[in-house]
């Protein structure tokens, strides 16, 4: 699982704090109330690459960005969504975490432009040391830590993906990634090629049919589109009846149960979930449209993620005729526009990209332990939260067939769990040892995405029993991660000579 670590030059250090958390977006924040209020006497800093929280909802600037989740089981479980939106835009998640920040006093436990190059393990010593870059002025420091918590999701920060389109140096107009959407960018009036079918396509279609001239959504193959209420009826019902917490609490458990059943279904019934899905899209189309060619996917539902659109807007804006859609695959891009494989041209002024993400695991970061390199694939995913032979090292990656905040929430609560068990039996390392070599494989996101499949070389693997899935399924983390015990055989707690020597001194 490892290999030598290159030599590094070692500045100074600066701090040490019992936990250190990379990343100031949901999951950061999440974990730091949780460290806050379970664990009051640790020490813990928020270190933020960027200028400002909230991670992917602060970075994305596309028109309409939105959650694809309802927000009662993608907001935390300990603060109540109360916007009558139950679809929101980044403007209000944002507005929700800032006020979760601020609510638990959190602001001062962040350093912004604090990004995190790696981190070294001593077994020795029990702590990380962490190497960390001044955004602002290029400046290296390090920090130590106790536990070390990868908050920074799966995304790269840094660029968006898009395939080699032939010909894209004559197009004459405007090409842009969402990822990288400019905020002059005035498209009103223009005629806009959306390549792609996914989430971020569906979201931004109607967006820019409010003022474009029209909107082509230009798919190799069709993604699964279903409709949501923008609003919750039953959410905002029960608020006006019930306290705000009484009432989310109902919610979010409705919720989570009605995600839960469309997935089991999906999963159970694939050719009744296909034909139910059809049957919803052909009534919010115009009749003899195309369903069977724009909106018949290959797949069955949920080997890939449902993309949601709130109230149908995308199906509003193709049956208005400010939007239209286009399956067929790309020859080349032209001086006009783009050159389909059929022979048609689209004419466009703007093409935007939105041809998909990259993945970067635990934002880059190179993790070593004791001098040698950790070789992230080789190691294995322990309870969806550690890595097997890295100590004291936990992470959060949500769930891909649901709510990603409702994983986050269980592995911050088991991660307060393991640091008080650790404390009060003079434990300061923790690690997963897997002793089964045989044991199958597969891989950490088994998503059929092409965003996943891209990058899955890059990041741990599951196992097939045991503590080593990752699993799907909010109920069976419940089990596992909020009423499991901490302790556990593939576990390893021990004290390190300097915790021994220091419980010597205070004894003495």
């Amino acid at each position: 699982m490892t290999t030598t670590a290159p030599q590094r030059d070692t500045p100074p250090m600066t701090d040490h704090v019992d936990v250190l958390i990379v990343g100031a977006g949901i999951s950061g924040i999440g974990a730091a109330y949780h460290l806050s209020t379970e664990m009051p006497g640790a020490t813990f800093t928020i270190l933020e690459a960027r200028d400002a929280i909230g991670g992917t909802w602060d970075l994305f600037r596309y028109p309409g960005i939105r959650s694809d989740s309802d927000l009662h089981t993608f907001g935390y479980e300990f603060k109540p969504w109360t916007s009558d939106n139950a679809i929101a835009g980044a403007d209000e998640i944002l507005d929700y975490l800032r006020e979760t920040v601020a609510e638990n006093n959190l602001g001062h436990h962040i350093r912004f432009g604090h990004k995190v190059l790696g981190a070294e393990w001593s077994s020795e010593e029990a702590r990380w040391t962490v190497d960390v870059e001044r955004t602002d002025t290029g400046e290296q420091t390090q920090l130590t830590c106790g536990m070390l918590f990868c908050a920074a999701g799966y995304y790269d920060y840094a660029a968006g993906y898009t395939p080699q389109f032939d010909g894209r140096e004559t197009f004459g107009g405007t090409i842009v990634h969402p990822q990288e959407w400019p905020d002059d960018l005035d498209y009103a009036g223009q005629r806009i090629v959306v390549i792609g079918s996914g989430a971020t396509a569906v979201t931004l279609i109607p967006a820019l049919a409010e003022r474009a001239a029209h909107v082509t959504m230009l798919q190799r193959s069709p993604s699964y589109v279903m409709t949501l209420p923008a609003q919750d009826p039953i959410a905002n019902g029960l608020r006006r009846v019930l306290p705000d917490a009484l009432a989310y609490r109902l919610t979010r458990r409705l919720n989570i149960a009605r995600q839960r059943f469309i997935y089991d279904l999906s999963m159970r019934h694939p050719r009744l979930v296909r034909r139910l899905i059809r049957f919803m899209t052909k009534r919010q189309l115009p009749d003899g449209y195309a369903v069977d060619v724009h909106f018949k996917p290959r797949y069955n539902p949920w080997e890939e993620r449902l993309c949601a659109v709130p109230n149908g807007d995308l199906f509003k804006a193709i049956s208005d005729g400010r939007a239209s859609v286009v399956t067929d695959r790309i020859a080349r891009f032209t001086e006009r526009g783009i050159l389909l494989a059929s022979g048609r041209e689209l004419e466009a002024d703007i093409i935007v990209t939105a041809t998909g993400l990259k993945l970067l695991a635990f934002g880059g970061m190179q993790l070593a332990v004791d001098g040698r390199a950790v070789a992230m694939h080789d190691c294995l995913v322990y309870k969806s939260m550690m890595l097997s032979g890295v100590p004291n090292f936990a992470f959060a990656v949500g769930y891909t067939n649901s709510s990603w905040t409702l994983k986050v929430d269980l592995v911050c609560e088991h991660l307060c769990r393991m640091l008080a068990y650790m404390d009060t039996r003079g434990y300061d390392t923790v690690v997963p040892v897997e002793d089964d070599p045989t044991m199958p494989r597969r891989p950490l996101l088994d998503f059929h995405a092409g965003y996943v499949q891209r990058a899955v070389e890059k990041f741990p693997q599951q196992g097939s029993h045991g503590p080593w899935t990752v699993e799907m399924n909010y109920a069976a983390d419940r089990v596992r991660l909020r009423q499991g015990p901490v302790s556990d055989p593939a576990l390893r707690f021990s004290s390190s000579s300097r915790r021994r020597h220091l419980a010597g001194s205070v004894t003495a």
